[in-house]
């Protein structure tokens, strides 16, 4: 198999760039291989491992040209010095030209080369690019690789080939969306829906010089748009500190993988269960903390390890209580508190449950609710998600709430279609899922931000209301959101009685009549 070597240098030859939807297009292009041999939950764990290989061969030669320019040196010196390079060093075996020359055992031949770039690169180490086998003939034929590795050489990925380099982060986002709608009910597992975790990130609003934490980062959405937050405030996206926690393998290595592509290398992604194995501590062992944490965690996770927490818990996160063994929401509320500085504030997608049920569940809420940890409920529309129809809400918590939230929590009820008295469209219905609009975003973060009340929507409500409500915090308990009745016009109804009253006697005469003339008496 040889490189198309004259295509590429054609492509770039003409001056032509990558933009957005042509880079989307092939990278969906290349799934389509894959369709028939592998289970579409499974597309992603291949398809990452091989675009994000491509991408730095082809970053490593773009560099190695810039260096040879800089410095008036042979290329061939600067492709063998590794102390000139500044980005990824790509050894020999790991090189696209030597990869695309394989005619048989291509499996083989990209474990050896991913295992390399592992080997020699520690921000990909710990197995973020070797978490899948491709040389498993069974599901992959050495033609099948081989179509592959053709498809992937159609396009260069350097800088100077993008419209923007930005868009190889926006197009591996577009990537992993794409999965996660062709996968179904799976796809919940590691990505949130883009729209939602704008939502999250613009209400807990982190600023420069922030610590942001997931610790259930799964693809890494939340801390990525927690930096394009920064950034589109006016600040820069590398003055935020961002670090995450997965428990699944093939997730986390696309969470690396996904932050290494938008140019987020000093993001911290480590690997393991956040419960029972928690990976951001201090060097004197007391658990680390931040100005935000965000996350969408497991919902009504069963067997989160409670029985492991009650006999071996360090660090004291759950100090309300812990919930039954068979859900564990209120786990990881404590959780993301006890992780909050005493100035920070979180957010949680999490389901409805957590506001309303009794019990363990209730007794917990409380004095979660009595310290006022609690700034704000969001209650969200049905279908946003794509592992579950229900609605879900965003549990906004805040260790420093603003004067105007002290002893107050706000409801949000956003899943009206289209808001009553502003008029703004919170979602729209798509084929087969909703989605929250642009506008909807913006209105739902700016009435949090702003403490807006509004009819129907928003309304703060005074911790001694909650109390009298056995501390329930459904949304409908506090705004009202029931339709309203149509007004009557008694006068039309009136003109309508005096017609119907008018065509019953019709009626009655023209059946009187007709009795007449049969001789009934």
């Amino acid at each position: 198999m040889a490189s198309d070597d004259e295509s590429l240098l054609r492509y770039t030859k003409d001056g032509q760039t990558l933009d957005l939807d042509t880079l989307e297009s092939h990278l969906w292009e290349a799934a389509d291989i894959l369709r028939g041999s592998i289970d579409a939950a499974d597309y992603k764990n291949y398809i990452f491992g091989l675009l994000f290989l491509k991408r730095i061969n082809d970053r490593f030669e773009e560099e190695t040209e810039e260096i040879a320019e800089e410095y008036d040196v042979d290329k061939e010196t600067v492709r063998h010095d590794r102390d000139l390079h500044e980005e990824f060093w790509v050894p020999d075996r790991a090189r696209w030209d030597h990869i695309a020359a394989q005619d048989t055992d291509i499996g083989a031949a990209l474990n050896k080369a991913l295992e390399a770039v592992e080997d020699e690169n520690d921000a990909v180490a710990d197995r973020v690019l070797t978490s899948v086998d491709y040389n498993d003939k069974e599901r992959l034929s050495d033609a099948t690789l081989d179509e592959l590795v053709t498809h992937f050489s159609k396009h260069r990925y350097r800088n100077a080939d993008l419209e923007d380099p930005d868009i190889f982060g926006r197009a591996y986002e577009y990537l992993i969306r794409q999965f996660a709608d062709d996968a179904g009910k799976k796809g919940g597992e590691f990505y949130t829906p883009r729209e939602v975790v704008q939502l999250l990130v613009e209400c807990v609003d982190p600023e420069p010089g922030d610590r942001v934490y997931d610790p259930a980062c799964g693809s890494g959405g939340m801390l990525i748009y927690s930096a394009q937050h920064v950034e589109q405030e006016g600040g820069d996206r590398d003055d935020i500190s961002l670090y995450g926690q997965e428990k699944n393998l093939n997730t986390w290595a696309i969470g690396q993988m996904n932050v290494l592509l938008h140019e987020l290398q000093d993001a911290k992604i480590a690997k393991g269960d956040t419960i029972t194995e928690p990976k951001f501590v201090t060097e004197h062992d007391e658990l680390e903390i931040f100005d935000r944490v965000v996350a969408n965690p497991p919902w009504n996770q069963k067997k989160w390890s409670k029985e492991w927490v009650q006999e071996n818990e360090p660090y004291n996160r759950f100090p309300y209580g812990l919930p039954q063994k068979n859900r564990g929401d209120f786990a990881w509320i404590q959780l993301m508190l006890a992780s909050l500085s005493e100035t920070g504030k979180a957010g949680i997608v999490i389901d409805n449950g957590v506001l309303f049920r009794s019990r363990t569940e209730g007794k917990i809420r409380r004095p979660i609710l009595e310290d006022d940890l609690v700034e704000a409920v969001i209650a969200l529309p049905e279908n946003l998600f794509y592992n579950t129809s229900s609605p879900g809400c965003i549990l906004i918590l805040n260790k420093d709430k603003p004067e105007n939230h002290e002893g107050k929590v706000q409801f949000i009820y956003a899943e009206d279609q289209t808001l009553r008295e502003s008029g703004v469209q919170v979602y729209e219905e798509l084929s087969n899922q909703n989605q929250l609009t642009k506008e909807g975003i913006e209105y739902l973060a700016e009435t949090h931000l702003t403490g807006r009340e509004e009819e129907h929507h928003s309304r703060l409500v005074d911790l001694n209301e909650i109390e009298e409500n056995d501390w329930n915090l459904n949304v409908p308990r506090y705004v009202d959101t029931t339709e309203p009745e149509e007004p009557i016009d008694v006068s039309e109804k009136l003109r309508e009685l005096d017609k119907l009253t008018e065509e019953r006697q019709k009626t009655d005469h023209e059946l009187q009549q007709y009795m007449e003339e049969l001789e009934y008496r």
